[in-house]
């Protein structure tokens, strides 16, 4: 199963930790440490974890 997104302006403003995993190439315990770590930095709606897009490439070009 790819990705839906070919590149990193394709991808919506904000990602769900979900949505890491097959971008990242990783499962769902990785992308879930990641950000719990802060090594992915995200946001909190509501219940709800959100990874902002620029986060996402911040972590990429390190």
């Amino acid at each position: 199963m790819g990705t839906k997104y070919r590149s990193i302006d394709e991808l919506p403003l904000t990602l769900r930790v979900e949505d890491l995993m097959p971008i990242l190439g990783i499962g769902r315990n990785t992308a879930y440490e990641l950000v719990r770590s802060g090594q992915i930095r995200s946001v909190r709606i509501g219940r709800q974890i959100r990874v902002p897009k620029d986060a996402l490439a911040d972590y990429l070009s390190h």
